[in-house]
Parts: structure tokens; C-alpha cells; sequence
């Protein structure tokens, strides 16, 4: 919290980059701003509007917000417009995250909203650099006159932070002031974030959770294809690391039809009669209407494409580009397209292996995300590592019993902290290894699945989807 201009999404960013977390959302009361009426616009046009009172924002909106994303939901959120005092046509969708940092000039001015916060920091600036800081901002980026900044702020600006927001200051746990220049201020926030983030279960390192797991009975939702002699023989071959590249893609193809064909036996299927040419009838069963969609999880995850539309006709395909990043250890999501309008669908996630399970649950994530809107959208990288942001509005909300998992091999390590963080989902797969290495290889395991399917190289900085396909 902090008056306007004061610094607080500076302040925000430095913590988030000095959190240097995995999935970190900046979340602004700015982009919750009531819809105005004709008789409002016409006031707002002529700085005759008080944008800086409660009443100016929506904080039924706000605090459904917040509580959603703090249970890790996803949520749609405004997009103002401040050059013409309106929310956009088009909302984002923010995804759950392990830290939420919430910025507004009226943060702790809500007796609700103020439960909702862990921490609470206000950005105490000096009232003439905040003018100056105004003046510059609105003039600049939202197209005001210099006479209609001044009188905004003397009419509302002034008044209602010596009413509303100075006073918050006694409920705040950490004063900056100086705001994005205090850095001694800052490592403070930022060592109590990592204090408690290291309290709660969710920010357990991989090793730890291995180790909950071992010696555990494999979940329920798990399906392992049968090993009969085809099934283990395939294996044999696209294990050795001596098989040749045509070898490798052949038998990789084999396993991957047995694979979409075991897995489709899970649909639901419905009875029905059809008369045979003889004319008799035969009670057979049918998919019952429902679409399905496949999902693959590039890149290596893409192979398993074609074994999928050659079982299901008319399939929509879509595709989540995941990669860890070896420095930090952490999946990131760089690329997203999915088709509309996929809520009530059955989805087929595909990826050729999963050892941590890290990028695939980050995928499921992304299915089960809530958006409105129409068409598939493209992510915008606005920060790929930290910021789980998309700008085009999205028709996720995927059921989370209708998606399946699909590997050809999966580490017990990975299935269980997929069924762990999401139960009802589906696990299928060929074969689990038991084991995985130091470096989260599956062991003994098949490779590095793509650079063996597509010949090439594997990248110095990145390991192939979960980081861990080694």
C-alpha cells in the first residue's frame, strides 16, 4: 500500500526479483476499478471524478480475486484503460501461485481484503516527489494536461490520502520509505517471504518429495500397459542405446499406438444396438458424445500426435511448450495454444517421458485454469520464468477427471507427485522405472527422448520437458 505514485509496483517488482521464486503473480487494485456510467465518464473527462475513494473500486471483485488465487485457482482479471477511464473487452487470466503480491493505494483500506494479507508493507514517499512522479506518469502515459492532473490532485488525490490511505499505515507490518530505493527494507520482505514459503508443504524441494513417496503403493488413477512379450521386446529395443535412429522411431510409434488405445479404453462408453448387414442386431457400445482433445507437451511430447489422430477422428490438438531450466531447477512455460471452448472435453496430455513430474503437473495446472473469452490465444512472454500471466483470454476449466496423462515411461517418483497434487487425473503409461539419479534421470530409462526421436542435440541450458527425460 501506498499513495499514488509512491513507488509500490517498483517496490513489487524488486521483491519479485529478489524472491527469485518460481511462479510469483503481481497482482494491481489499479485493474479493479468500477465500470462507469455515462453521467462518471462524462465527470472522469473533465478530472471531475474521485478515482482515489473506496467507492471507486470494485472490492467484491478484488477479494474473490485474491481468495482464489490464494487457494492456487486461477482467475480472470480486468483490464483498465486509463486513457478512457473504462476496463477493456479483453481480460487476463492470472494462474495460482506460490507468492501473490498485491499493490493499490487503498490495499489495507477493506476490513476483508486486510484478513486475506500475510504481509502487509506501505511505501511511505514524500508528498512532493509522489506530485512530481504524478505529473510525469499521467501526462505521459495516459494522455492528461497538466491543469487537469493538478486539479485531480488537489481535489481528490490530496484529500483522500490524508483520509483513507495514511492512516492504513498502522496496520502495516513494514514501512519503506524511500520506496524501491530501500534495499535494506526490501531483503528484509524478501528473507520473510522465503521464511514462510519454506513452512508450507507446496515448497518442498523434489528430493523431499521423493522420499514421502518411496516404498508408497502406486495411486489408483495409475493404468500400466500389460508387459506382454511385443510390449517388453519394444522396450528392449528403444532402451539400448545402440539402436539406430529408424529403430528407435519405429518401435517408439508402436508403443505409442498400443498406448492411445489403452488409454481411449477409459472413456466413458455407452451402450447401444445396431443392426449388422445380415439385418440382425449387435449390442455394442459408443463414445458418448463428448469431444476429446489431445495436448502435447513440446516438444518431445508432439511425437505421440500422430498415434493419436490415427485412432480418433476429427481430434483438436493443442500444444504447451514446458522446459526446467537447470540453473534453478524449476519448470517454465514459454508457449500455449489451445483450442476453445475445451471445458467439457476429455484431454489427452501427452508427453514421451515424466520423471519429476514437475512439467506435467505445471501443464495440468494450465488445463484446469478458469477463462472466458473466445478463441485460442497465444501466451505472451511478458516474463516467462516468474510471471504466470496470459494476456488472451482463454476457455480452460477442464474437468480434472477428464484429462489423462500419457507417457511411454514414467518415473514412480513422477507418479506419484502428479496423483498427489492432482488425484483425479488419469496417469497412463507403458512401464515405471523405480528409480531416478541425483540429477532426476529416470533409471535405468530410455534417453533422452527427443534428441534420439529428432537427432539432434540437446540444448546446453535446458533439459527437454520435465528436465528430466535423460
Amino acid at each position: 500500500c501506498g499513495g499514488s505514485a509512491s513507488g509500490k509496483t517498483t517496490v513489487a517488482t524488486r521483491i519479485i526479483e529478489a524472491l527469485d521464486v518460481p511462479w510469483v503473480v503481481l497482482l494491481s487494485m489499479d485493474s479493479f476499478y468500477k465500470v462507469l456510467d455515462e453521467g462518471q465518464q462524462a465527470l472522469a473527462a473533465r478530472s471531475d471524478y474521485n478515482f482515489d475513494h473506496p467507492d471507486a473500486f470494485d472490492f467484491e471483485l478484488l477479494i474473490s480475486v485474491l481468495r482464489k488465487l490464494k487457494k492456487g485457482k486461477s482467475v480472470k482479471v480486468p483490464v483498465y484503460d486509463f486513457t478512457t477511464h473504462s476496463r477493456r473487452r479483453e481480460w487476463k487470466t492470472v494462474y495460482g501461485a506460490n507468492v501473490i503480491v498485491f499493490e493499490g493505494i487503498l490495499a489495507f483500506a477493506n476490513k476483508e481484503l486486510l484478513k486475506l494479507l500475510d504481509m502487509k508493507v506501505f511505501v511511505d514517499t514524500d508528498s512532493d516527489i509522489r506530485l512530481v512522479r504524478r505529473l510525469q506518469r499521467d501526462i505521459m502515459e495516459r494522455g492528461r494536461d497538466v491543469a487537469g492532473v493538478i486539479k485531480q490532485y488537489n481535489k481528490f488525490v490530496k484529500p483522500a490520502f490524508e483520509q483513507y490511505i495514511e492512516p492504513t499505515v498502522q496496520v502495516a507490518d513494514i514501512v519503506v520509505p524511500r520506496g524501491g530505493e530501500n534495499f535494506v527494507a526490501l531483503d528484509l520482505i524478501v528473507q520473510h517471504v522465503h521464511s514462510q514459503l519454506e513452512k508450507v508443504s507446496w515448497g518442498k524441494d523434489q528430493k523431499t518429495l521423493a522420499s514421502a513417496h518411496q516404498g508408497q503403493p502406486l495411486p489408483k488413477t495409475l493404468s500400466v500397459l500389460e508387459s506382454t512379450p511385443q510390449v517388453r521386446g519394444m522396450h528392449t529395443i528403444i532402451r539400448n542405446k545402440d539402436t539406430t535412429r529408424d529403430e528407435f522411431i519405429f518401435y517408439s510409434k508402436r508403443l505409442m499406438r498400443l498406448l492411445i488405445e489403452h488409454a481411449l479404453s477409459f472413456l466413458p462408453l455407452k451402450s447401444v444396438t445396431v443392426e449388422t448387414p445380415q439385418g440382425t442386431t449387435y449390442e455394442g457400445k459408443r463414445f458418448h458424445r463428448q469431444r476429446i482433445t489431445g495436448v502435447s507437451i513440446l516438444r518431445a511430447g508432439e511425437t505421440m500426435e500422430q498415434a493419436l489422430t490415427a485412432v480418433c477422428k476429427d481430434i483438436r490438438l493443442g500444444k504447451i511448450l514446458i522446459q526446467t531450466n537447470l540453473d534453478t531447477g524449476e519448470p517454465e512455460l514459454h508457449y500455449l495454444r489451445l483450442p476453445k471452448e475445451i471445458s467439457e472435453d476429455y484431454v489427452i496430455l501427452m508427453d514421451s517421458t515424466v520423471s519429476t513430474g514437475a512439467a506435467a503437473m505445471m501443464a495440468v495446472r494450465v488445463l484446469l485454469v478458469r477463462g472466458r473469452g473466445g478463441g485460442a490465444g497465444m501466451w505472451d512472454p511478458l516474463c516467462p520464468a516468474r510471471l504466470s500471466e496470459f494476456r488472451v483470454p482463454q476457455d480452460h476449466d477442464v474437468q480434472e477427471d477428464r484429462i489423462f496423462l500419457l507417457s511411454l515411461l514414467m518415473a514412480e517418483m513422477g507418479v506419484h507427485s502428479v496423483a498427489y497434487a492432482f488425484p483425479r487425473v488419469r496417469i497412463i503409461t507403458t512401464a515405471v522405472d523405480k528409480r531416478v539419479n541425483e540429477e532426476f534421470h529416470i533409471i535405468p530409462g530410455i534417453g533422452n527422448f527427443g534428441d534420439r526421436y529428432f537427432g539432434t542435440d540437446g540444448p546446453s541450458g535446458w533439459c527437454e520437458s520435465d528436465g528430466v527425460n535423460c
